[in-house]
């Protein structure tokens, strides 16, 4: 799309839009309000306002309606918005390429990892950052899959750590292991001790999940439904992490599932637990990392998802080729 020649620049001379000004705009944009935009990127308020202007002058539109008591993007604001802020992530993803071609396992590296992963698995990843790429700057982000994904394909996130398959176009998984599901219980109950609990016994149990929203309660009921367990069967209690899973189920209310990393950390805190492992084949997950397909860093992700399974060996699990 062309750029209009804005009034007074020489004819074959176009004025170009400089990252300055658009990174004011993006702002002013997100925010609907000067102060607010010009704290956001560290600029202060007159620059910024110059900057939306001058980005006004130069593609020779009408960009922001401005009253006394708040800013308004026009029609051609709106619409140049979203270009405006395409160019600046593909400024930033080639500052990223630039940076990952002089110096692997160097910057910053923004790690999405999943609940019902992260408090199993991140100790071995930052001890593994920590020896093995002491210039790397892991920042990590916890959230459910769906905001991780989205992150991912959006530039906030650069890798993720979380249960597949995925099934995303544009983004390259990386298996590392598989894990079975183990059952916890009351103590006391007929199935605990087990090594040989059938799938079927699932049929009947009073099942506690995690909310809405976690794979892992979407995994949960894969099983029962391969199980044989019908949808409108009672004992469907929720709760929004495994530590209170694991709290009602120590209090007589049901039973559950847990992923076997998970397995030390949440029935070690209870003396009124107990274990039951499934026939073979049991219920398993696989966990991976996850890229954006194509990334810039993709040769060094693929690095670091070697050194992680090897450093994740002294697990109970099954390694991903």
């Amino acid at each position: 799309m062309a750029i209009p020649v804005a009034a007074g620049t020489p004819a074959g001379k176009t004025r170009q839009p400089s990252l300055s000004q658009l990174r004011a705009f993006v702002a002013v944009a997100e925010h609907l309000h000067f102060r607010d935009a010009a704290a956001a990127i560290g600029m202060s308020q007159p620059a910024l306002s110059g900057a939306v202007s001058a980005l006004e002058e130069t593609l020779g539109v009408q960009l922001l309606e401005r009253t006394t008591r708040k800013v308004l993007l026009s029609a051609a604001g709106e619409r140049l918005a979203g270009r405006a802020r395409s160019v600046l992530d593909a400024v930033g993803e080639l500052m990223e390429e630039a940076e990952a071609a002089r110096a692997p396992f160097t910057g910053v590296l923004r790690l999405g990892v999943i609940p019902t992963v992260a408090p199993y698995l991140l100790p071995t990843v930052l001890r593994l950052v920590h020896d093995r790429y002491p210039d790397l700057d892991l920042q990590v982000h916890e959230e459910q899959t769906a905001s991780l994904l989205e992150g991912l394909l959006q530039g906030r996130l650069d890798l993720l750590l979380l249960a597949m398959p995925l099934d995303t176009p544009g983004i390259t998984e990386l298996p590392l292991f598989d894990e079975d599901f183990v059952l916890v219980m009351p103590k006391g109950h007929s199935l605990g001790g087990r090594g040989d609990i059938p799938r079927e016994a699932l049929r009947d149990l009073d099942l506690l999940l995690l909310d809405e929203g976690h794979c892992l309660r979407d995994q949960a009921l894969d099983i029962c439904r391969e199980a044989g367990r019908g949808e409108g069967t009672r004992g469907t209690t929720s709760a929004a992490g495994l530590s209170t899973l694991v709290q009602l189920v120590a209090g007589g209310l049901g039973v559950t599932l847990l992923p076997r990393t998970a397995v030390p950390v949440e029935t070690g805190r209870s003396a009124d637990l107990v274990t039951g492992y499934f026939s073979h084949p049991a219920p398993s997950r696989r966990i991976g990392l996850a890229m954006r397909a194509g990334a810039a860093r993709a040769e060094e992700f693929t690095a670091f998802a070697t050194a992680l399974r090897g450093a994740l060996k002294p697990l109970p699990v099954r390694f991903a080729c």
